[in-house]
């Protein structure tokens, strides 16, 4: 039988591992096989000085739930995140809306190697490009309160929306110029971007550019675009995954499917070793395929590299990914707040685990250094080595 430690609190708390009702008071428990005495000690005194010491009146239920999100922040995780209740009910709207337009400033956005929320693209027409927001922006600042200490996008996505026609007021930081810029920007409707760009290059090769995979419709959105390509003819194939953020899991898996043979896509491993294992079946793409990936390629961008490059399918040209391979699940508590929590980390077909490894590229090309903090989308395709390599290696195969 577990022994458990106590400390009673005069107000209401959260629990630890169970909570009940003693003489009319709260009860917080711990397993004192696991936890100092000392700590549920100092937890108490620390409580009992800020509320009768501090020179303002303190909310307790304040600082609980601060205390809350500090068990969240002290795993070390970015990813596993206390939402109080109205960070919670936005990022549920967000997460099932499934209309083509939503209330906001237009722009795709992930968060960067620094940990800082950078702008992938603009929407064209939105709210963000028509104020002169670009490609590669870091936001700093959202009315004026400093967000590079936050490392979850969802958190610093919640404070730059609201409601129709209201204004947001944004600073950007553009490494290509060194400058923070700051913007006034509409809160308006604004369409959804397309996620993906397709197109026939030289020599018959087939282009796809998958922008992101956060569109619960990539895969059928992906599948036309390779049926038009596959109709004009194509020879071979160059997907483009840079600068891609990651998106939605079932998505990348369906497309995994759509071009590889028969055999493990991904898979998922909790800390109980549980798997879950995403395969394909025995119908694959058969042209030759180069995938480009670069540092700002994460999640399910890696899920897709990664899943090519143990097939044996194509060939990876650029610079090493990101190396996000986590699993997070949303977990809805009982007074309407949430946590999200980092369950499991994903392997590709041979076991290695993507999570701050990434995936390497077979052929390391890096930009040119006056494109290198640049997007994707705005370096000139005639000085794009990292794309004119993957038309190469194309070349040569498709004669």
């Amino acid at each position: 039988m577990v022994v458990t430690s106590v400390i009673t609190l005069a107000v209401s708390s959260m629990l630890f591992l169970e909570w009940k009702r003693l003489n009319s008071e709260y009860v917080i428990a711990f397993d004192p096989q696991k936890v100092n005495k000392e700590n549920i000690e100092k937890f108490n005194i620390v409580r009992s000085v800020l509320r009768d010491r501090y020179y303002a009146d303190v909310d307790e239920n304040k600082m609980l739930e601060g205390a809350i999100a500090g068990m969240t922040q002290s795993l070390g995780d970015v990813y596993t995140v206390y939402y109080t209740k109205e960070q919670m009910q936005r990022l549920m709207e967000i997460s099932n809306k499934s209309e083509e337009v939503y209330v906001g400033i237009g722009v795709s956005v992930m968060m960067d190697n620094n940990g800082l929320l950078t702008v992938v693209e603009p929407f064209e027409g939105s709210p963000a490009a028509e104020v002169g927001i670009m490609p590669g922006d870091r936001i700093v600042k959202v009315n004026g309160e400093d967000v590079t200490f936050i490392k979850d996008e969802d958190l610093i996505i919640n404070k730059i929306k609201g409601p129709e026609n209201t204004y947001v007021n944004i600073t950007v930081y553009r490494p290509s110029e060194g400058k923070n810029y700051e913007f006034n920007v509409q809160r308006r409707k604004v369409k959804y971007a397309i996620n993906l760009r397709s197109e026939v290059l030289e020599n018959n090769i087939g282009y796809i550019r998958i922008i992101s995979f956060n569109d619960r419709q990539i895969s059928r959105i992906f599948n036309e675009a390779l049926d038009r390509l596959l109709a004009k003819g194509i020879k071979g194939l160059i997907i483009d995954v840079r600068d891609n953020p990651g998106g939605y899991y079932d998505g990348v898996v369906k497309i995994a499917d759509r071009l590889l043979p028969e055999g493990i896509i991904v898979y998922t491993e909790d800390k109980e070793k549980n798997q879950r294992i995403e395969k394909s079946d025995e119908t694959e793409l058969g042209l030759p395929m180069v995938v480009l990936i670069n540092g700002r390629s994460a999640s399910a961008s890696e899920v897709l590299a990664g899943a090519i490059k143990d097939h044996k399918k194509g060939m990876l040209v650029g610079t090493t990914t990101f190396g996000k391979g986590l699993v997070q699940d949303i977990i809805p508590l009982n007074d309407g707040s949430g946590l999200k929590v980092t369950t499991a980390r994903h392997f590709t077909p041979s076991g290695v685990c993507i999570h701050g490894v990434g995936i390497q590229p077979d052929v390391e090309v890096r930009l040119d250094d006056e494109y290198k903090d640049l997007p994707i989308s705005q370096i000139p395709r005639g000085d794009d080595n990292q794309l004119m390599t993957a038309l190469e290696i194309l070349r040569a195969k498709v004669k």
